[in-house]
């Protein structure tokens, strides 16, 4: 299998990469002289979380159709350049598999390798395929799905395996929790406005129970500065505040309660570490992905949901003190996410990725002359 390049697209978030990252990990341990490349958008936090994993990262200029009103004009406009320079992509990196992590980046490049025959897989994150993956059912070679109950969409393609994270999560210990509860705030990889409004403004209802409660919040970096003052106006000072994390592992470990949004990725991160949370959906997120994977949590008691029309200050804040008064509520869920956890789900997906360039047919090859 020496000599093998496989080519990842997609992204748009730091939850479809972070997938892509772990599988590829697993390629590279079982043939080092793989190459690998990444094709993603063109948005700064992706161009950053490639350079501080030194991946070979190729931008695509492409947006959205879905959901964008007048704005899908710019879109489609866009497509077709998209489409020239994917097929560029493709001739340029001869790639023996190539394999969609979801988001819109991910269409030209998967649809046209499956055109020039090249294997194709697809990483399907959601309880609900998205509509870049729903488009590309009919052109990939096999789907892997992070839930069993994705599998109907796929027919005989989907392969349940679970969502690959990185290895580091499933390394996080169990915690001995103690008198103060750690909170670990995050709103996904760009942060999140609205949920840094609510935490903050809950801060002075929280001042009964200060003494038992410290802080970790990933803000994004528009909110960074005001978040800081509001926490400093109610003299919390047990707490950790940074625009962005890297090493995520080391603070779920730190953590005994996670209060963060419900994509795919953040859901599998859970399940890996055991870390228990309170869920507040993104509402707006494409085809409501974000409700039906906190729901699923939620049915197997395995995470608290906040809708997020209903997140305010003080539902929060009894939320904490109810946590603080009723510990074993936490170790309840990390007892039920165990439950969840898929066997090594990355070392199957990397053995998948190995069985399909062994099948690829020796005529496949993308600019053969």
């Amino acid at each position: 299998m020496s000599g093998k390049r496989v080519l990842f697209c997609g992204g748009g978030t730091a939850g479809h990469l972070f997938p892509a990252l772990a599988v590829a990990q697993k390629i590279r341990d079982t043939a080092p002289d793989t190459a690998i490349s990444f094709v993603g958008g063109t948005r700064a936090l992706e161009q950053r979380l490639m350079d501080h994993y030194q991946a070979d990262f190729i931008p695509l200029k492409i947006e959205g159709l879905k959901g964008k009103g007048i704005k899908s004009f710019k879109s489609l406009f866009l497509l077709p350049f998209a489409f020239i320079s994917s097929l560029a992509i493709l001739i340029r990196k001869k790639p023996h598999l190539v394999i969609g992590v979801g988001g819109f980046s991910s269409g030209p490049i998967v649809l046209l390798a499956s055109w020039c025959r090249i294997p194709t897989l697809i990483l399907e994150q959601n309880l609900r395929p998205g509509f870049t993956n729903r488009m590309l059912i009919p052109w990939v070679k096999k789907v892997v799905v992070a839930f069993e109950e994705s599998l109907p969409h796929f027919k005989k393609k989907g392969l349940f395996i679970g969502n690959p994270v990185r290895e580091e999560f499933y390394a996080v210990q169990p915690k001995t929790h103690g008198e103060i509860l750690t909170v670990f705030i995050f709103g996904g990889s760009q942060g999140s406005h609205i949920l840094n409004r609510i935490v903050t403004e809950a801060l002075p209802l929280l001042k009964p129970i200060q003494s038992r409660l410290s802080f970790i919040h990933q803000t994004g970096e528009s909110d960074l500065q005001w978040v800081r003052e509001r926490y400093a106006e109610a003299e919390f000072s047990n707490i950790i505040i940074e625009p962005f994390l890297f090493d995520m592992p080391d603070y779920f470990q730190r953590s005994d309660l996670i209060v963060c949004r419900a994509g795919a990725t953040t859901i599998a991160e859970l399940i890996a570490a055991r870390r228990a949370a309170v869920l507040i959906p993104f509402a707006h997120a494409a085809d409501n992905h974000q409700v039906l994977n906190a729901r699923l949590l939620e049915k197997h008691l395995a995470a608290e949901v906040i809708l997020e029309e209903e997140f305010t200050p003080s539902l929060y804040a009894r939320k904490m003190h109810n946590f603080v008064s009723n510990i074993p509520a936490v170790s309840k869920m990390e007892k039920n996410l165990a439950a969840l956890q898929t066997e090594k789900p990355a070392d199957k997906i990397s053995d998948l990725c190995f069985e399909l360039m062994i099948k690829r047919p020796k005529e496949d090859h993308v600019g053969k002359t």
